[in-house]
């Protein structure tokens, strides 16, 4: 019996020791990682530089401009097969915590899209500083509400080499309705639940119309708060009228990569793509849709179940992600 137990124990320690070499090994990516302080004009963004493993530079960029929430340079490991891939053709990246995540200084909620498209561009024009970086090779890429970031920074001289948009919404208010009724059919809402939860969305938004406070709006619905904090309604009501329609004009010229989630329930990528397709010239706009993606552009499966979602990450990041998402990217940066 106590052979036996060893003898369990032993091949145990050795699972867990294979496994942990197989974790190792899957995340040892192709890159090289420096933490930078990103500093322009009088403002910090801590950040993350990745590098490709080969070759001396310098390396054209890709600077990353986050989604919705408090996102950290990774995105929690999460851009890493991202930056591996963009490295494999010769490109750098670049990322930062958001303000108030991860000790960098400030509050994210209290953030205008005008105010992440000044950040992007102190970024940008930290980056052309850097020996290591071709300044001449610097391209945007950003994903869901970073869709009202990137026309703005566009809009700027020098232009970027190019975009890749991933998910990006088109307006605030027809984006919020649309990820509103998805959520409200997923859970099976009743009809008078659906009218209810509509109703008080064209409330919030006659509100922010009229610059009304937190206070005034927890007082209109009742208690009904639908998860807004006073920072969340800040930060609403700040940026209610976003709509990239016409910034998106800016973009012209530019080579633009929009990547699209056939099982997207937060954006409506069929307003997405229209509107992309009718403000930007055929020849510098090119689409790829992945079927059976969610909004993050993973499979179904991995984002119901954290558990599948976890052990993926850590034991296969690299097919979290719909199948020719990271190789479509390659191609893409490696013409320019």
């Amino acid at each position: 019996m106590a052979r036996r137990l060893v003898l369990t124990c032993v091949a145990a320690l050795l699972v867990a020791l294979g496994l942990g070499g197989v974790a190792v090994y899957e995340n040892d990516y192709r890159i090289r990682e420096q933490r930078v302080t990103v500093t322009h004009d009088g403002r910090t963004l801590d950040g993350v530089l990745a590098l490709p493993k080969g070759g001396r530079g310098p390396y054209g960029l890709v600077v990353f401009v986050h989604g919705d929430g408090p996102i950290d340079a990774t995105h929690d490991t999460f851009y890493r097969p991202i930056w591996e891939a963009l490295a494999e053709a010769g490109y750098a990246s670049l990322s930062w915590n958001k303000p108030g995540v991860g000790g960098s200084p400030g509050d994210w909620l209290g953030q205008s899209m005008d105010d992440r498209a000044r950040e992007t561009e102190d970024a940008v024009a930290w980056a052309r500083s850097r020996p290591e970086i071709d300044g001449r090779r610097i391209g945007l890429w950003g994903a869901s509400q970073a869709g009202w970031v990137l026309p703005k920074v566009a809009a700027h001289d020098p232009a970027p080499a190019f975009v890749i948009a991933v998910s990006p919404a088109i307006a605030w208010a027809t984006q919020g309705r649309y990820d509103l009724l998805a959520e409200l059919s997923d859970r099976g809402a009743s009809a008078e639940e659906t009218a209810a939860a509509v109703r008080r969305q064209q409330v919030r938004g006659e509100l922010m119309d009229r610059g009304a406070s937190f206070e005034e709006f927890r007082a209109a619905v009742g208690g009904e708060l639908d998860g807004f904090t006073p920072a969340r309604w800040g930060f609403a009501a700040r940026n209610h009228t976003a709509d990239a329609t016409a910034d998106l004009r800016a973009v012209r010229g530019t080579p633009v990569l929009l990547l699209l989630a056939g099982q997207d329930r937060h954006v409506d990528v069929a307003e997405t793509e229209a509107v992309y397709r009718s403000v930007l010239p055929a020849g510098s706009l090119e689409v790829r849709h992945y079927p059976d993606a969610t909004h993050s552009l993973v499979t179904p499966d991995i984002e119901r179940s954290e558990v599948s979602a976890v052990l993926t990450a850590v034991f296969a990041p690299r097919s979290l992600f719909a199948d020719g998402f990271l190789a479509d990217q390659r191609e893409f940066v490696a013409r320019y």
